[in-house]
C-alpha cells in the first residue's frame, strides 16, 4: 500500500516522534542553507566525528571517517553557491536512538545542477546529541521515457 506522502503525520506514532523528525529535519536544512551559501561547515558539524561513513555518486569508494570528508568538504569551502534548492519528500523513520532521513534535493548552482535522492542515518549520543553516521547522496537517474510521446490506446 502505498503511503501518502502528504499526511505526514500517519507516519509517526505519536507527538514526541513528529517533533523528532521536525527537528533532525532542522538540522538537515540548516546545514543545507550554509552549504547553499558557500558554507561547508553545517555537515562538517552535523556529520559526526566518531563514527562516519559517506557515499557519493561522483566517488567509487566509500569514505569511511571524518578526517577524510572534512578534507573533501574544504576543498569546495567558498566555492558553491545556490539562490534556492528545492526539499522535497521529506521523511524520517525513527527507532531507538537511530533515525533515517530521507529526501529529494533539487538545486541549479554556480558549479553543477543537483537532483539527488539522499539519506542521512542519524545516531543519538550519550550527551543526548543527534549526528549524522552515515550519509549518502546519489544522483536521480532521468526518464528513460518522454511520456509525451505516448501511443493512443486503440
Amino acid at each position: 500500500m502505498e503511503q501518502n506522502s502528504n499526511n505526514v503525520s500517519a507516519w509517526y506514532k505519536n507527538e514526541e516522534e513528529q517533533q523528532l523528525a521536525e527537528y533532525l529535519i532542522g538540522l538537515e536544512k540548516a546545514a543545507l542553507d550554509k552549504w547553499f551559501n558557500g558554507d561547508t561547515s553545517g555537515y562538517e558539524q552535523l556529520w559526526s566525528k566518531h563514527s562516519f561513513t559517506y557515499f557519493d555518486s561522483v566517488s567509487d569508494k566509500r569514505i569511511d571517517d571524518h578526517e577524510t570528508i572534512a578534507q573533501f568538504l574544504k576543498t569546495i569551502n567558498g566555492k558553491l553557491f545556490a539562490p534556492s534548492y528545492d526539499f522535497r519528500v521529506p521523511r524520517v523513520q525513527i527507532g531507538k536512538d537511530m533515525a533515517v532521513l530521507t529526501y529529494q534535493l533539487f538545486a541549479d548552482t554556480n558549479l553543477i545542477n543537483m537532483a539527488y535522492d539522499c539519506i542521512e542515518v542519524f545516531q543519538k549520543k550519550e550527551n543526548g546529541e543527534w549526528h549524522v553516521i552515515h550519509s549518502t547522496w546519489s544522483f536521480i537517474r532521468p526518464m528513460d521515457h518522454d511520456f509525451n510521446q505516448a501511443k493512443a490506446i486503440v
